[in-house]
């Protein structure tokens, strides 16, 4: 018998509703990357090749963790959103981006009291969109999972996730830098006034079988390598594999490396930066750096090397990269410009294009749980119904954006942590809400025929 196909409102609801996601991270799962890594090391050698991975990958602490954690569908579309804001992945161009992650709005079935799968809808598609959505869907939990992890290891610190490949163009052109590894995402641990810590983070997705995750985490291991921060060998990471099955819960495979490293220490000869300041671009050689043997000269690899020198420019980079993908949410592509250096392509989003708001904060477009909003919409069908998308920044913290005021948006985020609302559906609204720590928002709803001012004839 054919499945009833879901109402749109009943679609809308199934955002919005908690359900487990199924997270695995143990030694059983290491020790099947090692012997994915021994057996890919091996062809590879038959072959006359080689690649560099990251060393040592773990299971993660269980309180960090558990075995799994509770998501709404809605949590993670945002997540990919703001994860695609930037990312040059999509179709649109500049601005449209983020709104990519709307076409999975029918691919998640929160199974009340049990775990996350794949709707039957999702189960569906043709064999070659498969590729797209498990690489996209694994994005989302990738930054969802990711988030929760730091947030517990540092109780005390805000995280935030950027797209690796926008930051580094900042610092290393591809022209120079051909290495086809790099992280997917940096995630950037912060305390106002005080140095970052930034992890890298790798990212991938697959309909098959537990197996396929292992050849995943293995491959990707050695895109977590390829960036240092630091001392050689010292920088943490986190890589993540999404298990996306026709049958049963999907299954999010997750592992870390600990190290030293990542922290972007000032020192006097390189002081802090105010995140007020305008970014520039770097041209650092690519490599990282080996420490010298005691009879020999320093080596190096192929890779990336964020070292000491250069510490306090890659924190100014990461952080207001971060804040251009937050305007990004808002549509104002003036503020997104204004963040980012020519090479990571400050141009692509100085297409004039700025919000009412930026000028006046009472122009907030809605009210999403009682907090002005302002931001940008997006209307298509979905199941034959008009839908509308909203997604924003809290006015008062957009006013901050838009008058390049970074150091002071950024205390306000971290002072509310916390205090932000949890609920995932807003009655007013009529449709699910995430809001995020760093003020986002993203909702939808049926479309409201709004009415038209009256004209003068009727008004007489």
């Amino acid at each position: 018998m054919k499945p009833k196909t879901k109402t749109t409102k009943g679609v809308l609801r199934d955002l919005a509703q908690l359900s487990s996601v199924a997270v695995q991270s143990n030694a059983a799962l290491a020790g099947s990357v090692e012997t994915a890594v021994a057996r890919d090391d091996k062809r590879r050698a038959e072959k006359g090749t080689s690649v560099r991975r990251k060393n040592g990958l773990d299971a993660l602490p269980r309180a960090e963790l558990g075995h799994s954690i509770e998501l709404a569908p809605w949590h993670v579309l945002h997540d990919l959103a703001q994860a695609l804001s930037l990312s040059r992945q999509g179709a649109g161009r500049g601005l449209a981006e983020h709104w990519g992650g709307l076409k999975y709005s029918q691919a998640l079935d929160p199974v009340s009291d049990s775990y996350m799968q794949l709707s039957t809808e999702a189960k569906g598609i043709a064999r070659d969109y498969k590729r797209l959505q498990s690489r996209e869907l694994g994005q989302g939990f990738s930054v969802a999972l990711a988030r929760e992890i730091l947030g517990r290891r540092y109780p005390d610190r805000f995280v935030s996730l950027v797209s690796a490949d926008i930051v580094m163009r900042a610092g290393w052109s591809k022209a120079s830098a051909r290495y086809p590894y790099r992280p997917d995402f940096f995630a950037e641990v912060w305390k106002p006034g005080e140095p970052s810590r930034v992890f890298p983070i790798a990212s991938a997705g697959h309909h098959g079988s537990p197996k396929f995750s292992h050849t995943q985490l293995a491959a990707r291991s050695a895109h977590v390598e390829a960036m240092h921060i630091g001392a050689w060998n010292e920088t943490p990471c986190l890589v993540f594999s999404t298990e996306l099955p026709s049958k049963g819960p999907l299954t999010v495979h997750a592992l870390h490396a600990r190290g030293e490293g990542g922290w972007l220490y000032d020192s006097p000869e390189h002081p802090l930066r105010s995140l007020n300041s305008t970014a520039e671009n770097r041209n650092i050689v690519p490599g990282i750096q080996i420490p010298a043997p005691s009879d020999g000269a320093p080596s190096s690899e192929p890779g990336f090397h964020v070292q000491g020198n250069d510490f306090a420019w890659f924190q100014h980079v990461v952080a207001r990269t971060v804040t251009a993908g937050v305007a990004a949410f808002a549509g104002d592509g003036a503020t997104v410009a204004r963040y980012l250096t020519s090479d990571q392509g400050s141009r692509r989003y100085d297409t004039g294009i700025a919000h009412a708001a930026a000028g006046s904060v009472q122009d907030s477009e809605y009210k999403l749980f009682g907090i002005p909003f302002v931001g940008t919409d997006h209307v298509f069908r979905l199941n034959n119904k008009r839908v509308e998308a909203f997604s924003g920044v809290a006015a008062d913290l957009f006013s901050l954006l838009s008058a390049g005021e970074v150091e002071e948006y950024r205390d306000e985020i971290y002072g509310r942590r916390g205090t932000w609302p949890e609920q995932t559906w807003d009655p007013k609204w009529g449709g699910p809400v995430s809001v995020r720590e760093d003020g986002t928002v993203l909702a939808m709803r049926l479309l409201r025929l709004r009415k038209s001012p009256p004209t003068e004839e009727t008004s007489a």
